[in-house]
């Protein structure tokens, strides 16, 4: 059966000429002869999928977008949930300090600095060995076992009561959180074409601005510690949605039970066009050694370092800015919500965008720097008791920095060839990622006095 003629869905004829070579490559494979094949390789040829009939797929129309719809539909819901509940789960420390946190555990300012320093240099630590974990198993399983693993620390700090177990509790919640958005990256690369993954990640990611609406409503509670149930509530719910995703997060395309045999040789034909390949469980030292000495590998880390100056500070002290400005906790809480809604309306429209305009990523992560820019000068210099709408316009206009973050971390999973140096280059870009929070949470000489209240030495 020879393909139609009409062009393919990604409109570039030249990548499905790309694809027809490899297949038949694939296709000249004669019986006997030892070769090294792939997860994907060996599962076309195990069900006699042929080059041309993968070619006759990649040029129907109507059943790619019905297949795409399909693994937005099953795959999406499962990302959005965990990305809504990790930033949750990392921010809840913060959320508790509006409350009774300080009064209750009688920890200092100094040492609540160190919380955040903690999380992030148990982050740094645990994330490759992580993704080389989830490349050589189950990339699923990896991620509904940190799930549920962070979900349990969080319920023992709900029992803390001091520096100490704070602290560790702090240091397990980084450790398992650790894999969590570079295993999403490279999932979203594996069931999508370059261009649809920009947008993609930015759906996941914008949830993140729905966990004031949670504490808010955590903060309505009575007669109980509001800080408790913070972290109570939130590791309940994330323990919960771990088993969720242990029994249905597909751990690769091959073995996704909810799609045909058809439609996952159309995925795996689909992420060929890429160019990116879709899974491998072999570790190829070259190719960690080609993600090392990759000029591209190392702009884009450099542009996470210089991204991210500001993100730890927000993180752990954004709450404590907007307390600066009004004294109620509830208040508070309720003030930070529009910073989330803002963040969507950055990060949905910044990779809407960059999957619309080819070849526009950089520009856009570039132009979004701008808002930020501003937002910080703006808490930097004004007065909260005099000027408390410009600071708090300034806080909710800091967050338009995420979108930058966003095609950022997908460009590796999405712009490399090789799996092992995409794993890699993801993690050294999330290292760095996590390297200037953590320097900038730190308190190089304890926390002064002449920088209170604590945020101040942030900007």
């Amino acid at each position: 059966m020879s393909p139609p003629t009409t062009g393919p869905l990604p409109d570039d004829k030249k990548l499905a000429e790309e694809e027809q070579i490899a297949m038949k490559k694939l296709d000249s494979i004669t019986p006997g002869e030892v070769v090294e094949l792939d997860a994907t390789e060996t599962f076309l040829r195990q069900h006699n999928f042929t080059n041309e009939y993968i070619g006759e797929l990649l040029t129907d129309t109507e059943l790619n977008k019905k297949l795409i719809r399909k693994v937005d539909m099953i795959l999406l819901p499962m990302l959005m949930g965990t990305y809504m509940l990790q930033y949750i789960d990392k921010n809840a420390l913060s959320y508790a300090a509006v409350f009774d946190l300080f009064t209750d555990t009688g920890i200092s300012s100094d040492q609540y600095s160190w919380f955040a320093s903690i999380f992030y240099f148990a982050y740094m630590a645990a994330e490759y060995p992580w993704l080389f974990l989830a490349q050589k198993t189950r990339m699923a399983k990896v991620v509904s076992g940190c799930v549920i693993a962070w979900g349990s620390v969080l319920l023992l700090t709900a029992a803390g009561n001091n520096f100490g177990s704070l602290a560790t509790c702090r240091f397990f919640l980084g450790v398992f959180e650790a894999p969590i958005t570079t295993c999403f990256m490279m999932i979203v690369s594996m069931w999508y074409t370059r261009e649809q993954q920009p947008f993609r990640a930015g759906i996941f990611y914008c949830c993140n601005g729905l966990g004031g609406i949670l504490t808010y409503g955590i903060g309505q509670i009575k007669n109980f510690p509001v800080w408790k149930a913070v972290f109570m509530t939130c590791g309940g719910m994330t323990v919960v949605w771990g088993f969720v995703l242990l029994f249905f997060l597909p751990d690769s395309i091959m073995s996704a039970r909810h799609f045909t045999l058809e439609e996952r040789a159309l995925l795996i034909g689909r992420g060929r066009l890429a160019r990116t390949g879709v899974l491998n469980k072999t570790i190829k030292w070259n190719q960690i050694r080609e993600a090392f000495i990759d000029p591209q590998v190392w702009l884009l880390v450099l542009f996470m370092l210089l991204n991210e100056t500001i993100n730890g500070g927000i993180a752990n002290f954004g709450k404590l800015i907007i307390k600066g400005v009004v004294k109620d906790p509830l208040e508070t809480v309720a003030l930070g919500i529009p910073m989330g809604a803002f963040q969507v309306i950055y990060i949905l429209s910044g990779t809407f965008l960059a999957s619309r305009i080819k070849n526009c990523r950089t520009i856009i992560m570039a132009v979004y720097l701008i808002p930020t820019m501003i937002g910080v000068c703006l808490l930097w210099k004004l007065d909260r008791e005099h000027h408390k709408i410009g600071v708090l316009f300034g806080y909710y206009i800091i967050g338009a920095f995420v979108c930058s973050l966003v095609l950022a971390m997908q460009m590796p999973a999405s712009n490399l060839g090789g799996y092992t140096k995409r794993i890699t280059a993801s993690a050294m870009v999330f290292i760095a990622y996590h390297a200037v929070p953590t320097c900038r949470s730190y308190p190089p000489t304890g926390q002064r006095k002449k920088d209170s209240p604590i945020h101040n030495a942030l900007f």
